[in-house]
């Protein structure tokens, strides 16, 4: 068990180190347990990818206490083309909070209570089942509670973002088409797991194309390298040219089409496991014929070979939503590293 507390919530500087100490010990404890001698549960946890029961009461679900939850919770997911929100919210009453909805895989529990001194936070893993986040919040009152909130939102949404993709990376590394995995080390001498399902499509010597195809719906992934020759390579313009170069590689539905990227794409750079990537959002399209939905690529430097190498992932699910197959893709990175080069 592990207990944040914020002891002065108006000062910046317990606010910032409450950030970076919540963040780094959850990342040392997700999946371990409690730590209070309480066994974990083994029964197996309920519910789908990135949905979340709130335990709440009824004054404060209807007051800012409710407002503040749903704007955090149900806040559009950033460059997908339709609207969808970060999390599917389940919301019960503390008295409907029972043996079945125990056993959900994500549980964020709301305690107002004028027995509460100050703010905290409480993170617990799998205390009715397994794999299972529950968080409680309390505060002494619900002005308190809504402005902690506020204030403690990417802490919130990075823990449960957190557990979801360490979800993820435990089925990979479990289940994952080992022969694919080993194809991907040898020709570009990157480790990575990957997720099952997913069958080779297409391949060349600096370029593989990995999908996996449901009825209504694919996920996409191609991996490709190609020579480093200066920082100019990760401007967006540079990026954007060479992810149409290879995505030109993947043929539409129609003869002579293919894929390629849409202007106005978004590039931060972001650290990953102590490496650091080039993240690229943005929305594909196919050239001569009608298809499209989002992607989002990671690209980085192998310093022993002096090659940028990209994991490219993308979307194609015209009536179904789109946020759970993107995610999914986007955790694999999080797996990603270059036996031997010293970015790792």
């Amino acid at each position: 068990m592990i207990r944040f507390v914020v002891p002065t919530f108006n000062e910046s500087v317990m606010k910032s180190s409450f950030r970076t100490l919540l963040l780094t010990l959850f990342s040392l404890v997700i999946f371990v347990g409690c730590k209070d001698g309480t066994p974990n549960n083994s029964a197996s946890s309920q519910g789908a990818a990135y949905e979340l029961i709130v335990v709440c009461a009824q004054p404060q679900w209807e007051g800012a206490v409710g407002d503040t939850l749903r704007e955090i919770l149900l806040h559009p997911v950033h460059m997908i083309n339709q609207r969808e929100p970060l999390f599917d919210v389940l919301r019960v009453l503390p008295a409907g909070f029972n043996k079945l909805v125990t056993k959900h895989r994500n549980i964020l529990i709301i305690n107002v209570s004028e027995n509460q001194q100050e703010p905290q936070i409480l993170v617990r893993t799998n205390v009715y089942a397994t794999p299972q986040l529950v968080v409680t919040v309390s505060a002494p009152d619900n002005a308190t509670m809504a402005q902690f909130l506020d204030e403690s939102r990417s802490e919130l949404l990075s823990l449960f973002e957190l557990a979801e993709r360490e979800r993820d990376l435990n089925a990979m590394a479990k289940y994952g088409p080992k022969n694919l995995e080993d194809t991907i080390l040898n020709r570009f001498g990157l480790q990575l797991d990957l997720p099952v399902g997913f069958t080779l499509r297409s391949e060349k010597p600096d370029f593989m194309w990995l999908s996996y195809e449901m009825p209504q719906s694919s996920q996409g992934l191609f991996v490709y390298s190609y020579p480093y020759t200066g920082r100019e390579d990760f401007t967006l313009e540079a990026l954007v040219a060479a992810r149409n170069r290879f995505a030109a590689l993947i043929p539409g539905p129609s003869d002579g089409s293919y894929m390629i990227t849409v202007p106005d794409a978004e590039m931060k750079y972001k650290k990953i496991n102590g490496r650091s990537w080039a993240e690229m959002r943005g929305f594909w399209d196919v050239h001569g014929d009608f298809m499209g939905g989002p992607f989002v690529s990671y690209s980085t430097v192998d310093t022993q070979t002096k090659r940028i190498i990209t994991i490219d992932c993308y979307v194609y699910s015209p009536k179904l939503p789109k946020r759970n197959y993107l995610r999914a893709l986007e955790h694999i990175v999080y797996s990603a590293s270059i036996p031997g080069d010293t970015a790792n």
